[in-house]
């Protein structure tokens, strides 16, 4: 068996306990993984006085693959996001978050099980943070939208509906409104759609979609959106699940990538012992499949599933008892 050198960081916060827990996980799971621990965040600009230092690009540039956790992003001032940095950097400019229901997991939508993906460009929009003040009292942000890169990430989500037999995309757009950045966008989208014309696809306004979320979920497959649209319905996605401390993502470029989870650092619990790890480690599932560990992601795939149906091991979060660590255990103990 090869070993697969791993960039780890493992974030602030509850970043560093879901982090064990899911080195825990994988270790189990068969595969075999060296970690290469780094810092970023609030603790890095404690300690070196950089949010990201050098050292954590020199990692990841050498592993090409990293396993993240949460990171602290400070509201309306403080040091930019380590999230949005690491993605410019390395040109992650797919944002790949599977929405799935977990078994014994009790929710509005439960009795569907639902199972979608979204597929957000990850690179430009709104969310990029490109603004500045005009003059005092007024400040400009700016939208950029790019034939690069509404081209690379449809084809990108339609590529992946093909390969792994998905039936239809949802393209998400406010074209009705921004037709020349958003028009860009649903443009490229449809010549990514007739190249591959064995997918059904669609063509949804934002707001629209959101209401169909949360009154008929179930009529979605793979979703396809902009920056700033894909990170507010990736995290109402969530919610119809669980929330976000059960969902994976993965942000994917050309030679790099990096697996996180999409909750945030939860400063107030830090270090307490309580917090949910499933949705590093199924980011971790993601992670060994990249890494072509395909029994070792199914083994923990399906051990995270076993101790779900079982019901009885529950973390706080979703009404349970147990800490970070018992959960941890009882997924190891699933693979045997």
């Amino acid at each position: 068996m090869s070993t697969h050198t791993v960039t780890l960081i493992p974030g602030d916060g509850i970043g560093p306990e879901v982090a064990e827990a899911a080195v825990r996980a994988v270790a189990a799971s068969g595969a075999r993984v060296e970690w290469d621990t780094v810092e970023a965040g609030a603790g890095a600009l404690a300690r070196t006085g950089q949010v990201l230092p050098d050292q954590v690009l020199q990692s990841v540039e050498r592993t090409r693959v990293a396993l993240k956790g949460p990171v602290t992003t400070p509201i309306g001032g403080g040091f930019a996001s380590v999230n949005v940095a690491l993605r410019k950097h390395f040109e992650l400019y797919a944002n790949f978050r599977p929405v799935r229901a977990l078994p014994g997991v009790q929710t509005r939508f439960s009795d569907l099980n639902l199972d979608m993906v979204i597929f957000r460009e990850n690179t430009e929009d709104l969310y990029a943070g490109l603004e500045h003040e005009v003059v005092p009292g007024v400040v400009e942000s700016l939208k950029i939208i790019t034939e690069k890169a509404s081209l690379r990430i449809s084809r990108f989500a339609f590529g992946y509906a093909r390969r792994e037999g998905r039936k239809k995309i949802s393209v998400i757009h406010k074209a009705n409104i921004m037709k020349l950045s958003d028009g860009l966008f649903l443009r490229c989208a449809r010549t990514a759609a007739a190249e591959v014309p064995e997918i059904r696809h669609e063509e949804l306004i934002v707001d629209n979609t959101c209401l169909q979320l949360v009154m008929r979920p179930e009529i979605f497959d793979v979703l396809l959106l902009e920056n700033l649209y894909g990170d507010i319905v990736s995290d109402l996605c969530a919610g119809l699940v669980g929330g976000l401390g059960l969902v994976p993502a993965a942000n994917l470029g050309d030679t790099h990538a990096i697996f996180e989870a999409v909750h945030g650092s939860a400063p107030s619990i830090a270090g307490q012992n309580v917090a949910n790890p499933t949705a590093l480690m199924q980011s971790a599932v993601l992670l060994l499949r990249h890494l072509n560990e395909r029994e070792a992601a199914t083994r923990l795939e399906q051990a995270i599933l076993r101790v779900y149906a079982d019901g009885q091991v529950r973390t706080r979060d979703l009404g349970g008892s147990a800490t970070t660590t018992q959960f941890t255990d009882a997924v190891v103990a699933a693979m045997g």
